[in-house]
């Protein structure tokens, strides 16, 4: 048996995120690109390019992961491309989306061979965090002023906007895509692609596909554009768990559990957001805090009910622990980095990464 702790991609799990994604192309006519900012574990790339478009991303490393190891159309996407970087990220991608006026003046000629793109920022957006609010105030991301854009429309071809976050309620998308449309519908009309970036939580359950799909039709319809989706978190929701041991049990006023993770390393997301860990079916009378085992006085995974009480060397799984999760573990602490590992279609288990401390001593110089 692998030793813990390791994430475990059950592809049965990611192929029912897929075949929604799928059935999204076929009846809306929209193409969907993987989102490496939120998952990047190229092992399941073979299996995920059969069902997806290509990839979009945040800075030169993904795009040339996204270039090797994915194929078929390449993003490249960036808050700031640096003058050393640019020729080499143009040298991977079909299309270059810019920030600003600035970076796509800027770089003009070094992107003139491929297609170019502008972020667009219309105000709104789903998010309820302010720190992942991409219309708060004061925002870096995206031009937003139509006059300002107006006069660069011989430079481009296309829009990025990227204002959903983790946005369930399809009422919602339906809205602010209405915004979009009464703001910028005179550049709208001017363009051939137009990607609305991630975030639309899709392959949720109960999500209305049906209608999801009629409205991406209908917007590519009107301002004539092929559409893009940039689905990242609807990729793999609930197709990883981060597999953990316990170490120890405390008390201390409540049933303490450490086990042989910790959220700072290995499920940041959780930690910055403060949110809780996810682990099924959380049931029982027996209510324990699991914690990490970094020396953060905060690293807890959160209180969960437990069927059984909670011994030494029992398993916890912890669900959705793909999505901004593999991409940001970390060395913290230098507690031992989670391997990876595959559940294939009938049921074997391949381990595809192991990180010792030579990759530990490495990252750091």
């Amino acid at each position: 048996m692998l030793q813990t702790p390791y994430y475990l991609i059950d592809k049965s799990k990611l192929l029912q995120n897929m075949e929604r994604i799928a059935t999204v192309r076929e009846k809306s006519g929209a193409k969907a690109l993987l989102a490496l900012k939120c998952f990047a574990t190229w092992s399941v790339f073979d299996f995920m390019r059969d069902y997806m478009d290509g990839t979009t991303s945040s800075s030169l490393n993904e795009v040339r992961l996204g270039h090797e190891r994915f194929g078929k159309e390449t993003h490249a996407y960036s808050v700031a491309y640096a003058d050393y970087e640019i020729d080499e990220v143009v040298s991977y991608a079909d299309k270059i989306i810019f920030n600003s006026i600035g970076q796509l003046q800027r770089f003009e000629g070094q992107s003139s061979g491929i297609t170019r793109g502008l972020r667009l920022n219309p105000g709104v957006s789903s998010s309820s965090f302010d720190l992942a609010d991409p219309a708060r105030p004061f925002s870096r991301l995206g031009e937003w002023d139509l006059a300002k854009v107006e006069p660069v429309m011989d430079m481009i071809t296309g829009f990025m906007i990227h204002n959903n976050c983790e946005n369930k309620d399809f009422a919602l998308f339906d809205r602010m895509l209405g915004d979009i449309e009464q703001k910028f519908a005179p550049l709208l009309k001017k363009a051939e692609w137009v990607s609305l970036g991630g975030g639309i939580h899709f392959t949720g359950d109960d999500y209305p596909v049906d209608l999801f799909a009629e409205r991406l039709r209908r917007f590519s319809g009107e301002y004539g554009v092929q559409v893009y989706l940039e689905p990242g978190e609807a990729s793999i929701t609930k197709s990883t768990t981060l597999e953990t041991t316990v170490l120890d049990t405390l008390y201390n006023g409540k049933n303490l559990v450490v086990v042989d993770s910790s959220i700072e390393a290995h499920m940041l997301d959780l930690l910055i957001y403060r949110e809780n860990a996810k682990v099924h079916p959380n049931q029982g009378p027996h209510r324990a805090m699991v914690c990490g085992k970094s020396c953060l006085a905060g690293d807890i995974f959160g209180e969960f009910d437990f069927p059984e009480e909670v011994k030494v060397g029992d398993r916890i799984s912890f669900q959705d622990a793909a999505g901004y999760t593999m991409v940001k573990k970390n060395w913290f602490n230098g507690v031992k980095m989670p391997a990876i590992a595959i559940r294939e279609l009938d049921g074997s288990l391949r381990t595809v990464r192991e990180f010792d401390y030579t990759d530990y001593e490495q990252s750091l110089s």
